[in-house]
């Protein structure tokens, strides 16, 4: 990376010019997060953001390389930004593999590794020095975020522990690595001074946090809190904001976290990627947990808070899936009432482990027609959930402004929905709503995946 970066010879910037860079962040919201912390650097460093690539001293692309897909977007935006800028560093996921990138694109600037800023902020002050001495006021005391004002993503933990056979996180972003709980609730308590109203806690393994420091103490306001999942979810209850958990595998200690959402100190919502129900593709793609146990769980969970939501990702076309384990899963699905579910079709990943069981892969055919017949049972088992909700006063968060003269309705989540990923709440009102807003909504009709409803 060295000698790549030496060749960069950049020309000096004119006097009092502030030097651009454009990013592209792709992936999933950890990865956002790594994207954060890099803007925030550089912002303190006194560098710009462009809208263009073409406007741009230097365009960094985070990358995603979780599926063969998600490699083939990032090569894709690279080779994009090299078109259009040329100089182009390079981190993220895809970074571990780094001759992925270069046999395609020898002449990028530099490639880093996840998590590893350093790397990326070097590259960029060779490729484009800063213009001016940084002054910490150009920051603001959150950081600078690429989500909205009003929520934003807390991640908890690096790494994974877990070694699923189908996915090669571990070998790309490493083992857990946990930040201790004090570090997590001051950044949190930063955002939320800053009105930041709903935090998404998340990371590889949620459930985990804590365990590779043996849930150690540290200090948070003259306190010890232990670095643990469950006491962790408790400090940032009291925050007063929506905090709404990710990636969190069923584990029985998840059980405490759902006292919480029975209290109302955490928001009702579990996001947990379950990604099978049949117990041979469960064992063959070694998940860290039992659909049997799991479905107890899940049921008991329910009866101690009755509103909380499910969302899950799920698997369809692993290695020696049968139409029977299939089947499985559909009823399995039904059971339980997973509110909110998507469904990818497996992808054989470089790399691993799943590609080497003595397993017959299923057809490409096979895979399309059982991913169209989950989402069918999974939109019938979301419709009949979500009409339960008509006639009910929900509140909501305003993502998009509307109400009041202009008629327009404003466009809202409730407890129930995560940002980008579910559905939403469409709002009428007298008033004009702005984002940000939490409002209380009357819900008058529903669909598979959002709701209408008035503001009262």
């Amino acid at each position: 990376m060295q000698d790549q970066l030496e060749r960069a010879s950049p020309a000096q910037p004119a006097q009092g010019a502030n030097r651009r860079v454009s990013f592209v962040s792709l992936g999933c919201p950890k990865a956002l997060v790594d994207s954060e912390r890099i803007v925030t650097r550089l912002r303190a460093e006194g560098y710009e953001l462009a809208r263009t690539h073409a406007g741009a001293d230097v365009v960094i692309v985070n990358t995603c390389g979780f599926l063969d897909s998600a490699k083939a977007e990032s090569l894709q935006a690279i080779g994009a930004a090299l078109k259009e800028n040329g100089k182009v560093v390079v981190t993220g996921c895809m970074g571990a593999e780094p001759e992925n990138i270069t046999e395609r694109f020898p002449h990028v600037l530099a490639i880093a590794k996840p998590q590893d800023y350093e790397s990326v902020l070097a590259a960029v002050h060779r490729a484009a020095p800063p213009a001016h001495d940084p002054f910490a006021s150009l920051v603001p005391e959150q950081g600078v975020k690429l989500t909205p004002r009003h929520y934003a993503y807390l991640k908890i933990s690096e790494g994974c522990d877990n070694a699923c056979s189908f996915c090669i996180i571990p070998r790309l972003r490493g083992p857990l690595v946990s930040r201790p709980a004090a570090e997590v609730l001051r950044e949190a308590e930063k955002l939320a001074r800053a009105g930041v109203k709903e935090l998404l806690v998340i990371s590889q393994d949620t459930s985990a946090y804590g365990r590779d420091l043996r849930y150690a103490e540290s200090s948070f306001h003259d306190r010890a809190v232990r670095t643990r999942f469950v006491d962790l979810a408790r400090e940032l209850g009291a925050l007063g904001v929506w905090v709404r958990l990710h990636y969190v595998y069923p584990y029985p200690h998840v059980d405490a976290a759902v006292e919480l959402m029975a209290e109302g100190k955490i928001l009702p919502y579990l996001d947990i990627p379950l990604q099978h129900a049949a117990p041979s593709v469960l064992k063959a793609m070694k998940r860290p947990a039992n659909e049997e146990k799991t479905l107890e769980r899940i049921k008991s969970w329910r009866r101690a808070c009755p509103d909380l939501t499910i969302r899950s990702t799920f698997i369809v076309g692993f290695p020696g899936e049968t139409e029977q384990d299939f089947a499985y899963l559909l009823d399995w699905l039904e059971e339980a009432e997973i509110d909110r579910a998507g469904a990818f079709r497996y992808e054989a990943v470089k790399g691993a482990q799943a590609n080497d069981l003595p397993l017959a892969p299923v057809a490409e055919e096979i895979k399309a027609a059982r991913w169209t017949r989950f989402m069918a049972r999974q939109q019938k088992v979301s419709a009949r959930l979500q009409q339960r909700k008509i006639g009910r006063r929900l509140p909501v968060i305003v993502d998009e402004s509307g109400g009041g003269a202009g008629g327009a309705l404003a466009k809202a989540r409730s407890k129930a929905d995560a940002p980008q990923i579910d559905g939403a709440v469409h709002v009428a009102s007298r008033r004009p709503l702005r984002a940000g807003d939490i409002v209380t909504v009357k819900i008058e009709r529903a669909d598979a995946y959002d709701l209408w409803g008035s503001a009262v």
